[in-house]
């Protein structure tokens, strides 16, 4: 399986290219047809099959759709790409952005049925965070209802007039077999049986005239893009290839063009041309040009040329435990080259780690290289101290690359192990697993009393888990969180007593207090004063008397949640002088302050949460009747683009498994964000049904 064979290629001769785009936009499929092209593979894989190259994992088999981005690799004329195919779900976006981050041209899909989906919206705003050229594909032309002008018109609308024709289908639907190139003014009509042959032709006559407008149209685009060009193109009335060229190279680079392309990736058709768009036109690392680092000891910003001649720096993006591999970790090269036992530091850490084997990926297929430079994307095992967003970089060249911002969690579940015992095995498998996937995240609660599991999605969570029983051999149930309910008081007490008096032979026990209990205002947290005259409560019992109502404020008093918001002054008492101990004081101040808050109208709090959805204006009535329905109050609403955005505070308990319902209610177009905004009284009905619930599992306790 390790092979060292390896053509070596410059940085100038690297493409990095990421697939993104809406669940079964043939992403997948797309990638076996490439790398059938260029040569990578001798079959056609099939996701019907999980016969692929990239969805090779047991869990994308079974499912058929991609989880994990894969990276591939293909020579194209003598240039290199690399291509990480990612999933479309958005349960699994932290894989898109992280793909995202290490390439330097997105190819964006866009189905020819059924035009621009919502993950394609997604993907489209992480482009746009990262500044990266974007090719647009029109995929599945083959398709019964194919519309390639209404597909073009959506995502014109969508992502704005730069979206810009290359090529348009010479027939679509179930015969389509022929494309028009408007930038080479030729069309290409392929043989039927998937191997990806064509013939080039000349344009028909009937198509002649739409194909002349739209090359018109692109190189006026292209001129526009440039004001040389444009002067150029007022004296000539057009622009010659050389300038046609490098006008198209300058305004992809620069985000001013996104060309379109046609394929239908089941068929095989549209690969060539388009590889050879990619090899002509598509940024190389030198392209993108440097990136910014920071020097984590001088605490200053270092920028960093992709110089294969440079110090060695690499950025892990992401990590893989493979079952009788290990960890493998996933980097992109940023400056200099980097070769199997080289020895470099984690700044992030101050670790020193020696590198092993060094692999180009083509799915799970490992082929094993002597060295990478600048620019290019491959794999090592087995990096002791070294995880996603960690940067590896050599003595002379401190610094760390900014980390990957991974999405807050939309969905949290709490767990329960099926059998006892089995907590260190979860803690360290749950561990790993965030390690690999840092989207997913663990929480254990300590006043609660249980440990949280946030992700992107139920389906996330699943998988999550799924793979924790596989690798770890451990089971979980996953079940609704608790609510972190907190208790207060609303009024106050001028004066609770109680009398702790203890006399069993010997020495006795002694202490007495009276408190003042009052509300605080919302948020501010608990106050202790005292009060105390003339020593009747001598001064070194007092911090015993506060630790009493401590706890008991810890523990809750008429539901076992935390109390908060209280002020309690020691306003009297007595001692004696031989019983009294910090122990009787303790209990004192503890039973005198339950007492006086159950005398001070005690209320449950819950806690609120901020709630941003944003969806398409036709769902907009029924996500706001719904939100109305969890007992939450629309704060107003404002237009994002083609979307609504709905802003809303909403009960945290009212949000479980909130992003699969509301997926299912926007047909999978709506979003969510939702943090933490403040407590709030809890109506006195549901607070009745949460206080019976806490009696009934402290009797079931005893």
């Amino acid at each position: 399986m390790a092979q060292t064979n390896h053509k070596e290629y410059l940085t100038e001769k690297i493409r990095n290219i990421a697939l993104v785009g809406h669940g079964g936009s043939g992403k997948t499929t797309f990638t076996e047809a490439l790398m059938l092209t260029a040569g990578a593979t001798t079959r056609f894989g099939r996701v019907e099959d999980g016969s692929t190259l990239s969805d090779y994992h047991p869990d994308e088999v079974e499912r058929k759709i991609s989880i994990n981005a894969s990276l591939l690799h293909c020579d194209w004329q003598g240039t290199k790409l690399n291509i990480l195919d990612t999933p479309g779900y958005s349960d699994f976006t932290g894989e898109v952005l992280s793909s995202l981050r290490v390439s330097d041209t997105a190819i964006v899909f866009v189905k020819a049925v059924e035009g621009t989906e919502v993950g394609t919206e997604i993907v489209w705003g992480y482009t746009k965070k990262y500044e990266l050229p974007s090719l647009v594909v029109i995929n599945k032309l083959d398709n019964e209802n194919a519309d390639f002008d209404k597909s073009l018109d959506a995502a014109k609308e969508r992502f704005g007039h730069d979206v810009t024709v290359v090529q348009f289908p010479a027939n679509q639907g179930l015969a389509f077999d022929s494309i028009v190139d408007i930038l080479r003014m030729r069309m290409f009509r392929y043989e039927a049986d998937g191997s990806g042959k064509f013939a080039e032709l000349d344009i028909p006559a009937e198509l002649k005239e739409r194909a002349d407008a739209l090359h018109e149209e692109l190189i006026e685009k292209i001129a526009e893009t440039d004001e040389a060009l444009m002067n150029k193109f007022f004296e000539d009335g057009t622009l010659h290839e050389a300038e046609l060229r490098k006008g198209l190279q300058k305004a992809l680079n620069t985000r001013q063009i996104f060309p379109v392309f046609c394929t239908s990736a089941g068929l095989n058709i549209g690969f060539a041309p388009l590889m050879d768009f990619i090899v002509n036109y598509a940024p190389s690392p030198l392209d993108r040009g440097p990136v910014i680092a920071r020097n984590l000891k001088e605490k200053n910003e270092v920028i960093v040329p992709p110089d294969q001649s440079g110090q060695a720096a690499l950025f892990v993006f992401k990590t893989v435990s493979e079952a009788h591999v290990g960890e493998l970790s996933f980097f992109r090269v940023y400056s200099g080259t980097v070769s199997a036992g080289m020895d470099l530091t984690n700044e992030s850490n101050g670790k020193s780690e020696r590198l092993g084997q060094v692999f180009l990926m083509n799915g799970k297929e490992r082929k094993e290289v002597a060295k990478l430079l600048a620019g290019d994307i491959g794999s090592v095992v087995k990096l002791k101290d070294t995880h996603t967003n960690n940067t590896l970089s050599s003595k002379a060249l401190p610094i760390a690359f900014p980390p990957i911002e991974f999405p807050d969690p939309v969905i949290r579940m709490a767990i329960l192990p099926k059998s006892k015992g089995d907590e260190d095995k979860i803690a360290t498998g749950f561990h790993t697993l965030h390690e690999e996937d840092p989207t997913f995240l663990i929480h254990v609660d300590g006043q609660l009393n249980q440990t949280v599991i946030a992700g992107q999605g139920e389906l996330h969570l699943l998988i999550v888990t799924k793979r924790l029983k596989e690798k770890y051999g451990v089971d979980v149930d996953l079940v609704e969180p608790k609510i972190p309910y907190k208790e207060t008081i609303k009024a106050a007490v001028p004066s609770s007593e109680y009398k702790h008096k203890k006399q069993s032979g010997g020495r006795g026990q002694f202490g007495h207090v009276y408190l003042k209990i009052e509300p605080r205002q919302r948020g501010s947290g608990f106050e202790f004063e005292d009060a105390i005259v003339g020593g009747v409560v001598p001064g070194r019992f007092i911090p015993a008397v506060e630790k009493g109502v401590v706890d008991t404020m810890q523990k809750g008093v008429i539901a076992g949640y935390e109390v908060v918001d209280v002020k309690v002054t020691l306003i009297d008492g007595s001692h004696h002088s031989v019983d009294s101990d910090e122990l009787s004081f303790k209990i004192a101040g503890s039973m005198a302050f339950k007492r006086g808050f159950l005398d001070a109208k005690p209320v449950l709090l819950e806690p609120i949460s901020e709630v941003e959805v944003i969806v398409p204006e036709e769902y907009m009535g029924d996500v706001m009747g719904d939100i109305s329905g969890r007992r939450g109050k629309i704060l107003g609403m404002e237009t994002e683009g083609p979307y609504q955005k709905i802003k809303s505070l909403v009960p945290m308990a009212e949000l479980h498994k909130y992003s699969t319902i509301l997926r299912s209610m926007t047909q999978g177009r709506g979003l969510y964000r939702s943090k933490f905004s403040h407590y709030d009284e809890l109506p006195r009905e549901y607070a009745e049904k949460v206080i019976a619930a806490s009696e009934k599992s402290k009797v079931a306790a005893e």
